[in-house]
């Protein structure tokens, strides 16, 4: 048979078995699509691999995701291939569990390959030759070819040349270079190399199953995958996703998966709208995604695992199916939706735990007293909890966190309103001092899982010698007491005894007994408890709540639902002044 009817024969077969290519289409169903990192920085992996989820579709689509995160499919594979890995593009040897950059005596996918001359316009007619010459497709910076084996040096891909009957090249691929083989061995399947501007795509199936789902990482994602290798290192492998789909993977990993219906859908509206703001303030972008899946920005790991306790519900999806396209809004902007396991009590202003974000900056993350995580206290196994320091334990910890030698002679801590921790001051027996402001700062200081404590049973302290009973003011030595107004020019003037002090709510109450609030829970001014670490060889820290205190308290927004109230008046409630609607 001569070489044009060995073409138009496998041509013909190749065009029944081969779909046609398909427009670009969405990854999801959402209108917002939504890149998450999966592995990233030092996570990230010389070679990936999926594997279809059975029932779930079978096959894959190569290609690329454009501006929009549209897919545009430039090859395929059939039904059968139901297994495949993306390698970086340099000598990789598959050792059994994975796919290795040092010989192991398995099947070596070398980096150079040979290129069969020609131009092709199209997958169909670059497949057709491949299959002659039993090579493979490669779409490099926008052009398909045919290249044939796979060699570990140039060297050696000039002897296989030498031997062949056609003039072709000895090619390699950039830096940013993936090729896609079959699990487990060396035969290539696709290659593809945009440069750093255009990044490998892969679509899961080929049978047009309404939802495919695709193993990755012993778990199971919905959508697509993005393989980005930043700066030519290790592949960063990314879930494009709709918002939608992308909370039906969060929500069960964030909160109970089997809680109450109410609950959830508030949980599925605070993930959504994190989510969306990212899209927003490209946290992640330097990375190449939008959110990452870890609680850095928010568990994240799609429909499961094989567990059976593992993944999303019949009542979760539901909480996100009756939540799809909701998101929570604040004067026409959408708000920023912290969540914690639970506050022991009560929540905290977002300025008093983060302090580089100022008074003001975001008024629903205000501290809110929380009657209702008590009635959960029970099963929340963070509602009450201690933490036991002997002197030299803890004296070894600030020295370890803050610096310095000479030995800590005491402590004081700042409260907020609410009760929680907000600043603490170390002294030393040099004579200096180390503030700590903020309490996430706190927490970590002293390794504590919430800022909701008291040190050995003190709620109000005793006076510390090492604190001036009149502090200095600026600009007058001599010590203040009472209260003083510095204006805008830094002039000083003591004010009358009854001074009043107008809300953000336009409440007026007098400076020295405000009444309780609330809705921000910003009852009185800060008190200080000091604990003098000289008097005492131990010292507990007995507290409530998991978590860093701001916004929604998921024990609490459970225990709402139990008494029967709406999602809108779970988030109204930790977030005051927002609503939730649909955008």
């Amino acid at each position: 048979m001569n070489r044009k009817i060995m073409q138009l024969a496998a041509f013909l077969l190749i065009f029944t078995l081969i779909p046609p290519i398909l427009p670009a289409q969405a990854a999801g169903d959402g209108s917002d699509m939504l890149r998450v990192g999966l592995t990233h920085a030092s996570g990230a992996l010389p070679a990936a691999n999926l594997e279809n989820n059975t029932g779930y579709g079978a096959g894959y689509r190569f290609g690329y995701f454009d501006s929009s995160l549209s897919f545009v499919e430039l090859a395929r594979t059939d039904s059968s291939q139901t297994r495949i890995s993306m390698l970086k593009s340099q000598n990789l040897w598959y050792g059994g569990s994975g796919y290795e950059t040092t010989s192991n005596g398995g099947p070596l996918v070398g980096c150079y390959h040979i290129q069969v001359p020609g131009v092709y316009y199209n997958y169909t007619d670059a497949r057709n030759d491949a299959e002659i010459f039993n090579g493979f497709v490669a779409w490099i910076d926008g052009t398909y070819q045919v290249r044939v084996g796979s060699y570990a040096s140039s060297q050696s891909a000039q002897s296989a040349l030498a031997g062949m009957s056609f003039n072709g090249a000895v090619v390699g691929t950039s830096s940013y270079g993936i090729t896609v083989v079959a699990t487990g061995t060396n035969r290539i399947l696709f290659q593809f190399d945009g440069g750093a501007g255009q990044h490998f795509g892969v679509m899961p199936d080929v049978t047009g199953v309404p939802a495919p789902r695709t193993w990755f990482a012993g778990y199971k994602y919905e959508g697509g995958f993005q393989y980005r290798r930043m700066s030519g290192g290790d592949v960063t492998v990314i879930n494009v996703i709709s918002l939608d789909d992308y909370t039906r993977g969060v929500a069960p990993y964030e909160m109970g998966r089997s809680w109450p219906l109410e609950a959830l859908k508030a949980q599925a509206t605070c993930a959504r709208t994190y989510a969306r703001i990212q899209l927003e303030v490209h946290k992640h972008n330097s990375k190449g995604y939008d959110i990452c899946n870890t609680d850095d920005c928010q568990v994240y790991y799609g429909m499961g695992s094989n567990r059976s306790d593992w993944g999303p519900t019949e009542v979760s999806n539901q909480a996100c199916a009756e939540t799809a396209g909701m998101y929570i809004w604040y004067q026409g902007k959408l708000a920023e939706t912290y969540y914690s396991s639970s506050h022991g009590g009560a929540s905290e202003e977002i300025a008093n735990v983060w302090t580089n974000n100022k008074a003001g900056d975001f008024p629903y993350l205000c501290g809110v007293i929380d009657p209702y995580e008590a009635d959960l206290a029970d099963s929340n196994s963070y509602s009450s909890w201690s933490k036991t320091y002997t002197k030299s334990q803890l004296t070894s910890r600030i020295q370890s966190k803050l610096g310095g030698s000479s030995p800590v002679k005491s402590f004081a801590l700042t409260y907020s309103p609410t009760g929680n921790v907000i600043s603490a001051t170390i002294y030393y027996e040099n004579g200096r001092s180390h503030v700590i402001s903020g309490g996430e700062e706190v927490r970590s200081l002293f390794n504590l899982n919430s800022i909701h404590f008291v040190v050995n049973g003190a709620t109000s302290g005793t006076p510390n010698p090492d604190v001036p009973e009149t502090p200095d003011v600026p600009g007058n030595p001599g010590g203040t007491t009472g209260n003083y107004v510095i204006s805008g020019n830094g002039q000083i003037t003591q004010q009358d005894s009854n001074p009043y002090i107008i809300t953000g709510y336009g409440d007026v109450s007098p400076l020295n007994s405000r009444a309780a609030d609330s809705r921000a829970g910003t009852v009185s001014t800060p008190t200080a408890t000091t604990v003098t670490i000289g008097t005492s060889d131990k010292f507990v820290f007995t507290g409530g709540g998991w978590g860093h205190q701001l916004g929604m308290s998921q024990y609490g927004a459970n225990a709402m639902a139990r008494r029967g109230m709406t999602y809108e008046e779970i988030i109204t409630f930790y977030f005051p002044g927002v609503n939730v609607a649909r955008g």
